[in-house]
């Protein structure tokens, strides 16, 4: 049946109808996406400026205190020192709040030891969750393992320390799974076997 001019005015207004709701709907739901991220945003601004003030309170009642002993001596800096672990590697690291903000493993600069962005960004990461980069000066010594093993071992000492340093960074650093002791290890290998688990290839005749 063809279709008059009254239906098709009446089917574009329609469309023109159902468009116009769509748009409002899409705008709805853009505006309430807009809202929800401000709301999380601010409380995230909000920590990281309440982290921030407290690891200036920290540096400043460190600043304040006396740096020479009884005997007129000048006293040794103050360290905050945990060993953190990873396979077989192991990573023992110190925090100055004074000094230089170098940064040395096994007496090497941090750059020249671990060579490569992905060892930086695993090292690096407490210090970046934490909001408190180039804030210390580090030493570490590591052994063992191979350099994957021992960036992380590092990264294992380092929010050790760090939580040693402030008590309330203990909550962020665990969600983010940086203080956990990662246990897993590579399985021995078994006799009779290839490896820990790989068997001789087997034939039936």
């Amino acid at each position: 049946m063809p279709k008059t001019k009254e239906t098709e005015k009446t089917e574009s207004e329609e469309t023109k109808a159902a468009a116009q709701k769509a748009a409002v709907k899409k705008s709805r739901v853009a505006a309430k996406k807009d809202e929800a991220v401000e709301t999380v945003a601010a409380p995230a601004a909000q920590n990281s400026e309440t982290e921030a003030s407290a690891i200036d309170a920290v540096f400043a009642a460190e600043d304040e205190s006396e740096t020479l002993d009884a005997g007129g001596k000048r006293k040794a800096d103050k360290y905050y020192e945990a060993v953190g672990r990873r396979k077989t590697a192991i990573a023992r690291v110190r925090l100055y709040t004074r000094g230089d903000k170098v940064f040395l493993v096994n007496e090497k600069p941090f750059e020249n030891y671990f060579k490569g962005i992905e060892f930086k960004n695993i090292v690096e990461a407490p210090f970046v969750k934490m909001n408190c980069t180039d804030r210390f000066r580090i030493t570490a010594r590591v052994m063992g393992g191979g350099i994957i093993a021992q960036a992380e071992a590092l990264r294992h000492g380092i929010t050790r320390a760090l939580v040693m340093f402030n008590a309330d960074f203990k909550k962020r650093l665990k969600k983010s799974g940086y203080l956990t002791r990662d246990s897993r290890m590579k399985e021995r290998k078994k006799p009779g076997l290839k490896k820990a688990r790989r068997a001789p290839q087997w034939a039936k005749r």
